[in-house]
């Protein structure tokens, strides 16, 4: 599934081309399959050419899991018949077969079936970079999750609690449900209730993973206690000067060795991978769709 130049979700093209071959250090991997993010809309719609400029014609799919069928030169770490997920920085995933650079991928957890797993890699690396790097949350910690119906909330609610933490959630009436089985212990309404009214005591960290404008990112700095910390992870939130509140904006990494911990969660029961929805790999156009009209809720796959 390939775009030819940047658009509306019509863009998105079924493309017959031909089989990739690894290179040396690669592996050809039969897809099982690839995740949606929102990420890719602003791909699609090249709204993040200045960071991320694409070559076209793109393959979508930033994440895969599935089966090794093919090694290039110098690999020795991964064999055919392997069943693997991983980040990749450079697409390729939404297709029958794509190509890895070995080192970006880890084994896949054992314990759900492979397709799952390609819910992991972008949404988990940035919920775990989120709680464990920039927040450091704690056991005995009160955590907030603003927008913990998403991917990364739902991991986020997940890893905070096996942190120890006290987690606050905002959902929707929709994402409610599946946000309290991920193990929030407060869940808040925020299409009839204020955080400021749902929040009876000040917290220790913010997790921000919502799109919001100004206004609202500054109601949420009252929210968190003197020497807490605000993470986002969508658009930054800035703490007047002299705040005793600290704010901090990332982007996500590939990081190997933190997706490999995540996988050992899995298989550990510690964590859950929650597919909302999944889709043929055709229906990445009305993914897509929906996702713009506001329709999607938690982890999506799409296997081909």
């Amino acid at each position: 599934m390939r775009i030819h130049r940047y658009g509306d979700p019509s863009v998105i093209c079924d493309d017959d081309i031909p089989r990739p071959v690894p290179g040396a250090g690669e592996v050809l991997i039969r897809v099982a399959a690839t995740s949606f993010n929102p990420s890719d809309i602003g791909l699609r719609r090249g709204l993040l050419r200045s960071i991320f400029p694409l070559d076209l014609p793109y393959t979508l799919g930033g994440e895969v899991s599935g089966t090794v069928t093919e090694v290039g030169a110098d690999v020795r770490d991964v064999a055919v018949g392997d069943q693997v997920v991983g980040r990749l920085d450079g697409g390729g995933a939404a297709a029958d077969h794509g190509v890895a650079p070995v080192g970006t991928l880890v084994a896949a957890p054992a314990s759900i079936p492979l397709a799952h797993a390609a819910a992991l890699p972008i949404a988990g690396l940035t919920a775990w970079q989120a709680v464990f790097e920039h927040a450091d949350v704690a056991a005995g910690q009160r955590v907030l999750v603003v927008g913990a119906g998403g991917g990364v909330g739902g991991f986020a609610v997940q890893l905070a609690r096996h942190a120890g933490a006290y987690v606050i959630a905002t959902a929707s009436p929709r994402s409610a449900g599946a946000v309290r089985r991920l193990g929030a212990d407060q869940v808040v309404d925020y299409l009839t209730t204020s955080l400021a009214d749902a929040v009876d005591e000040p917290v220790d960290v913010i997790l921000n993973l919502v799109v919001a404008d100004a206004a609202q990112n500054a109601a949420l700095l009252p929210l968190a206690r003197p020497g807490g910390v605000v993470v986002s992870v969508t658009v930054p939130v800035t703490a007047p000067a002299g705040a005793a509140v600290t704010a901090k904006h990332f982007v996500a990494r590939n990081d190997t060795g933190q997706l490999a911990a995540l996988v050992r969660l899995v298989d550990t029961g510690a964590v859950t991978v929650d597919i909302s929805a999944s889709y043929p790999l055709t229906d990445l156009a009305e993914v897509h769709r929906i996702a713009e009209a506001g329709g999607n809720r938690g982890k999506i796959i799409l296997t081909p």
